[in-house]
């Protein structure tokens, strides 16, 4: 069986999209509830910016690939898969509902049909769900839900 290993999760926040999508692509904001170790650089199509975590540690590189502002945030990074290395894809998008809440939607795909790409896709999966949470907690209540969680 060849199975194409990806996952999307998504959420509702309740702010304007302008305002969450800027809490992403701007590295001093997603510092403050996201890269608990800091981001560096702004998050724009065909640079490379960089995502600490006090879970992980070490920089991790973002090859972002495309954003389209207010909509959407295409990237490529490293794969939590040991062995030879190689990347992911991860989609982030962005829409205004009806209610003027914004729906977020995070996908990645790309791992290796085996089990330490099944176990790193589980990794992430939770990890970009707890992003989603992180991202409506600040932007709705000012409030860091990862302050002291990995330290």
């Amino acid at each position: 069986m060849n199975m194409e290993l990806k996952f999307k999760v998504a959420g509702r926040i309740s702010k304007p999209v302008a305002e969450v999508f800027e809490a992403v692509v701007n590295p001093q904001t997603l510092s403050r509830y996201f890269t608990t170790g800091g981001a560096k650089g702004r998050m724009e199509t065909g640079v490379t910016v960089y995502w600490s975590f006090h879970d992980f540690p070490g920089r991790f590189p973002v090859d972002v690939v495309e954003v389209v502002e207010n909509e959407r945030i295409v990237f490529d990074w490293d794969s939590d898969d040991p062995g030879t290395p190689y990347k992911t894809r991860v989609t982030m998008s962005f829409e205004t509902l009806e209610d003027g809440r914004t729906l977020v939607s995070v996908q990645e795909q790309g791992w290796r049909p085996e089990p330490d790409g099944l176990n790193a896709s589980y990794c992430n999966c939770s990890g970009w769900m707890q992003m989603l949470c992180a991202l409506k907690a600040w932007t709705e209540h000012g409030i860091n839900l990862r302050e002291g969680m990995f330290q």
